[in-house]
């Protein structure tokens, strides 16, 4: 499997990078199978991003990150948190993206930033944007505040996170033609007898 990490932190070191780091370990730690991690940092790609903006084409390095995204078979997105948002960076590399490029990808959500007070960032921003590009969210979001850092209650939100990702990335495929098939005449098979909605309506008009 391939798991590909998109992280918008603009320091070195940076919390954001950490915590994307941890919910890529966890996410790969949940599965036998083997995973191939590859992280985006968008730091690198701000110039080209730019500039894919003003001339309609990629980069070498961008184009390389947009495939990386594309082909993956699941995604973990982390944002610093600049006024009550996602980050300028974070939300102009998903600008540029193919609008179906993430369309039933599995994609989990998580942000950082210095005050627990953010953390509804994860729904009134993330969420919508990655349902808008038709991405299938995992249901638990992962904030980080300055004070989460080796406290009670992180580790257990990455694990979960983690764990709902793995499920979404080795369990959703589309069936097959034959499973399909199978399916449809199991349907046509079934015997059930249909009502007239009149006559349902006169059975209760004589109670």
């Amino acid at each position: 499997m391939r798991l590909v990490v998109v992280s918008a932190g603009l320091s070195v070191p940076s919390s954001t990078r950490l915590l994307a780091d941890r919910l890529a370990a966890a996410t790969a730690g949940r599965t036998s199978a083997e995973v191939e991690v590859e992280v985006v940092e968008l730091r690198d790609l701000a110039v080209e991003i730019a500039h894919n903006f003003t001339n309609g084409f990629p980069g070498r390095k961008l184009a390389a990150a947009l495939a990386a995204v594309t082909e993956a078979d699941g995604l973990i997105v982390v944002t610093p948190v600049f006024s009550a948002s996602y980050s300028g960076l974070f939300k102009s590399f998903f600008d540029v993206i193919d609008p179906d490029a993430l369309a039933g990808k599995p994609v989990l959500i998580a942000a950082t930033g210095g005050s627990a007070r953010h953390s509804l960032v994860l729904e009134h921003a993330l969420r919508p944007l990655f349902s808008y590009l038709r991405a299938v969210v995992v249901p638990t979001a992962v904030y980080a505040a300055s004070e989460d850092w080796g406290a009670e209650g992180l580790p257990e939100r990455i694990e979960r996170a983690a764990a709902e990702l793995t499920t979404l990335m080795t369990g959703l495929s589309a069936p097959s033609a034959t499973e399909r098939d199978e399916k449809a005449e199991k349907a046509e098979k079934s015997e059930f007898t249909v009502v007239p909605f009149a006559d349902q309506l006169a059975a209760l008009a004589a109670r």
